[in-house]
């Protein structure tokens, strides 16, 4: 088993062991609480876990450069901490996807029922009085709300094994960071959806970027780096370097999300055919499209973005629109172009070969990814 499945394996452990816990506390309250903790734990099991694996190898390749004396005790110690660290991440994105899916009001994640979508399954199938919509946004919410506590409790309990309280400090700096910022990109992706129309069309693609350098580029690999770069005693220099490889990547990440979200394949994404469409994402290459259509191709392209109820034929306009503008060939060459950018950053940096080389083949994954 190579060192990341193995890694992958104690982070599942770990979150089980967790959510099994919680659940008895739940059930002394009232069984009523079960379905809180499965709807949690099942979605904990899912998912690609980069966060978790950018995180850990930032930390293997940070060890060797930073001026941290540890005995083999604390080093066994440092790495136990580090796979409650990554499950708190792990926990802390869920949380989001969460809350993600009940403000995008998309009924699947995973390839199964969002969680709104199935606190509103629990309450039909009880028979209980009552909107199930409203049922499914509060349970949501709820669940949502109790997973970041969680996230917060898991990371906690990890720093209490930091090496150095200068350590502990700076870990908790970069994950109150990242938790501000990831906040203020989902508000700026709400906002845009609702607002676009509203500014005009030519700072539709900075906006976009900006959302997704708050959203998603920092969130999902610039900050999990710092946080395990700053537990190994990362010098300010490292961080820079990671900050340099992470951020492009991160951006190149988001757009091959945007492209998939419109053009994936449903039986890969498990998502539905331009799921973005329905929801009417502001995207990077929705920008790129507004700004190259006449205006009465406008119009109607704004129209059917702003609906969220799009049929097969409409969404294929949408798509074949998108293609039309040369807007799709766009995103593809500035996603190269970032993902040229952030492996070039890589290579000037001065870490154990042996974690460059797994996050190399990390960057690689995101930017080659299906799903």
């Amino acid at each position: 088993m190579t060192e990341s499945k193995a890694l992958l394996g104690l982070i599942q452990e770990n979150l089980d062991e967790f959510c099994n816990a919680r659940r008895v506390e739940f059930e002394m309250i009232s069984p009523d609480l079960v379905p809180v903790v499965d709807y949690t734990q099942d979605l904990l099991r899912g998912g690609k876990r980069f966060r978790a694996l950018f995180t850990y190898w930032s930390w293997v390749g940070a060890l060797e450069s930073a001026d941290l004396q540890q005995s083999e005790q604390q080093r066994a110690a440092s790495a136990e901490a580090m796979v409650s660290i990554t499950a708190a991440l792990e926990m802390f994105h869920a949380a989001a996807l969460v809350h993600d899916d009940l403000l995008d009001q998309s009924d699947t994640r995973r390839g199964a029922p969002s969680v709104h979508k199935r606190f509103e399954a629990l309450h039909q199938e009880s028979g209980w009085a009552g909107s199930p919509e409203r049922f499914g946004t509060a349970g949501s919410v709820l669940v949502g709300d109790l997973m970041l506590g969680w996230s917060s409790e898991l990371f906690g309990n990890a720093l209490l094994n930091a090496p150095t309280p200068e350590i502990e400090t700076a870990c908790r700096n970069e994950f109150s960071k990242m938790r501000v910022e990831v906040m203020a990109g989902q508000y700026l992706d709400v906002l845009e959806e609702n607002a676009a129309l509203t500014r005009p069309a030519s700072e539709s693609v900075g906006r976009a970027t900006r959302v997704i350098l708050y959203k998603t580029a920092k969130y999902s690999i610039e900050a999990p780096m710092l946080i395990g770069a700053a537990f190994a005693g990362a010098t300010p220099a490292m961080l820079r370097g990671l900050s340099a490889f992470g951020i492009p990547l991160g951006m190149a990440f988001q757009l091959k999300d945007d492209i998939l979200g419109v053009f994936g394949d449903p039986e890969v994404t498990g998502k539905p055919a331009g799921d973005d469409l329905r929801e009417g994402k502001r995207t990077v290459l929705v920008g790129l499209t507004r700004e190259t259509l006449p205006k009465s191709i406008a119009t109607i392209f704004d129209e059917l973005l702003t609906s969220r109820v799009l049929d097969g034929e409409q969404i294929a306009f949408l798509q074949q629109t998108i293609i039309d503008s040369g807007a799709l060939a766009k995103t593809e060459r500035m996603m190269q172009e970032l993902a040229d950018e952030s492996l070039n950053a890589l290579e000037s940096l001065e870490l154990d070969p042996r974690a460059k080389e797994q996050l190399k083949k990390l960057a690689l994954l995101v930017i080659n990814r299906d799903a």
